[in-house]
C-alpha cells in the first residue's frame, strides 16, 4: 500500500503534470533561459540539476539515519518523516505560480524528491521482515503494480479536473494544475496511514541505549565490513549502480524528451506516460514469473538487454508514433527491473540478518547516486552538444557496464529458479 501512496508522486510530479507545468512556467523573455540564484541556465537543465541534487542529499544522510533507525528499532519512524517532508513539500508546489516563484518552485520540488527516496530505504528494508525468501520476487512486483493502479487512478481525476477546470470552479488551466499537486500530496499523506498502521514498529524488539547516533554509526560500520565479506553482494551494488543510472534517469527526464526533441503537446505526452504505467503493472507481474522460471539473474540480463536496445533506437526516432513503440516497450522492463532489482538485492542480504535498514541503506545510497550521476550526466552532456538524442545514447553505455558487472555475480539465490518460486 505504500506503493499505492508515493507512486502519485512518482507519475503527476516527476513525469507527466509537473514538468509540462514546469515547462510552460520556467519561461522569459529569453526564452528557456532563466535567472536561478543569480544564474543563467537553462530551464530543462536547472531542472535536471536540482533532481541531481536532491539524490545527493538523500544519498549522504540516509546512511547515519539507516544505522540509526536500526540501532533504535526506528525505521517506520524515520519513514513517517521522510513521508511528512515529501508529501507537504508537494503541497506547496501549489504555490509555485509563475517565473517569480521559480527559487520556490526547486526548493519544493527538491524537498519533494529527498522526502520521496528517503522514505524507500525504510520502506524496503521491511521486505525481508513481512515474507518469506520464495516470495520476494512476487511481493516487490506486487508493490510495483499496486504503485502503477494507484497512480494511474490520481492521474486521470487529475487530468478530469484540468481538463474541466472551469467546472470545478477554477480561474485558469493553471490553477487546476496546482490543484492537482496538492492533491498528490494528501493522498501521498493519507494512504501511507495504511502502512503506518500494519507495517511492524520493531520486530526485533531492540532498545536503545546511550547515543543512539554514535551507536547507528557503529551499526553502519558492522554492516559495511560485512558487505567487504559478500563479494556478490559488492557485485551486484556495482551492477545496480550502472543499470540503474539509466532506469531512473529514462524514468525522470523521458517528458522533457518527448518535449524538447520530438516537440510532443501535453496531453500526448500525458496520455503516453499513462501507457507506460498500465503497461508496467502488466510488466512487473511478468518479471516475476519469468524470474521464478529461470532465476532474477537471467530475468534481469535479458531486460537490461532490452534497455540497451531502448536508449539506442531513442537516439534515431523522429515521429510521435516511434515515441509511443518505444514508450510501450520501456513500460514492459520499467516495472519489471524495478522490481527485479530490489527482491535480488534482498536475496543477497547475509541470512539470519536483523540490521535489514542498514543493508537497504547501502542499496538506496546506491540508487540515489546513480540517479545523481545519471541526470547530471544527461544534463551536461545535453548542454555541451546541445541535443538530448546523445544524453540518451549515452544511457546505453551505464546499461552495458552494468550488464557486465552482472555476469559476475555467483551466487545460487539469484541464479537457481527454485529460490525465486520455490511458493509455486
Amino acid at each position: 500500500m505504500y506503493d499505492w501512496a508515493n507512486s502519485v508522486y512518482s507519475l503527476v510530479i516527476t513525469s507527466a503534470i509537473f514538468p509540462i507545468y514546469y515547462k510552460s512556467v520556467a519561461v522569459t523573455a529569453n526564452g528557456d533561459i532563466v535567472q536561478f540564484l543569480g544564474l543563467s541556465i537553462n530551464n530543462s537543465v536547472l531542472y535536471t540539476y536540482s533532481l541531481s541534487f536532491s539524490f545527493l542529499i538523500v544519498a549522504f544522510i540516509l546512511p547515519l539515519l539507516s544505522g540509526v533507525a536500526d540501532y533504535a528499532g526506528k525505521k517506520k519512524t524515520f519513514m513517517k518523516m521522510f513521508v511528512a517532508i515529501g508529501s507537504t513539500a508537494c503541497i506547496g508546489l501549489f504555490f509555485f505560480r509563475d517565473i517569480n516563484d521559480l527559487e520556490w518552485g526547486i526548493f519544493c520540488s527538491v524537498m519533494a524528491s529527498i522526502g520521496y527516496s528517503g522514505s524507500l530505504v525504510f520502506y524496503d528494508a521491511f521486505l525481508p521482515e513481512i515474507v518469506t525468501m520464495d516470495r520476494y520476487d512476487a511481493t516487490s512486483a506486487r508493490g510495483y503494480s499496486m504503485g502503477y493502479y494507484g497512480s494511474v487512478i490520481l492521474m486521470v481525476v487529475c487530468l478530469f479536473i484540468i481538463t474541466y477546470f472551469s467546472s470545478f470552479g477554477f480561474a485558469t488551466e493553471g490553477d487546476a494544475v496546482r490543484f492537482t499537486f496538492l492533491l498528490v500530496g494528501l493522498w501521498w499523506m493519507g494512504f501511507s496511514l495504511i502502512t503506518f498502521r500494519y507495517v511492524p514498529e520493531n520486530p526485533y524488539g531492540r532498545k536503545a541505549t546511550g547515543n543512539i547516533w554514535t551507536k547507528g554509526y557503529e551499526e553502519l560500520l558492522k554492516v559495511w565490513r560485512s558487505l567487504k565479506a559478500s563479494p556478490d553482494l559488492k557485485k551486484y551494488l556495482t551492477a545496480f549502480f550502472f543499470f540503474n543510472m539509466g532506469v531512473q534517469t529514462v524514468m525522470y527526464l523521458a517528458t522533457l524528451f518527448g518535449t524538447d526533441v520530438l516537440h510532443l503537446d501535453s496531453s500526448k505526452l500525458i496520455m503516453t506516460i499513462l501507457l507506460i504505467q498500465l503497461v508496467a503493472s502488466f510488466g512487473a507481474y511478468l518479471s516475476a514469473r519469468f524470474s521464478a522460471t529461470y532465476g532474477n539473474k537471467v530475468a534481469l540480463m535479458s531486460m537490461i538487454g532490452i534497455w540497451i536496445v531502448v536508449c539506442i533506437a531513442a537516439y534515431f526516432i523522429s515521429t510521435e508514433y516511434q515515441f509511443y513503440a518505444l514508450a510501450f516497450v520501456v513500460g514492459m522492463i520499467m516495472g519489471g527491473v524495478q522490481a527485479l532489482a530490489r527482491a535480488t538485492y534482498t536475496k543477497l542480504i547475509p541470512e539470519n540478518t536483523i540490521d535489514h535498514a542498514s543493508y537497504f541503506s547501502f542499496f538506496d545510497v546506491t540508487f540515489n547516486l546513480s540517479i545523481v550521476m545519471g541526470t547530471f550526466s544527461f544534463g551536461l552532456i545535453n548542454q555541451i552538444s546541445g541535443s538530448m538524442r546523445n544524453s540518451a545514447l549515452a544511457l546505453a553505455v551505464f546499461f552495458v557496464l552494468g550488464m557486465l558487472m552482472l555476469t559476475l555475480v555467483r551466487s545460487k539465490n539469484i541464479i537457481s529458479p527454485s529460490s525465486a518460486g520455490a511458493s509455486r
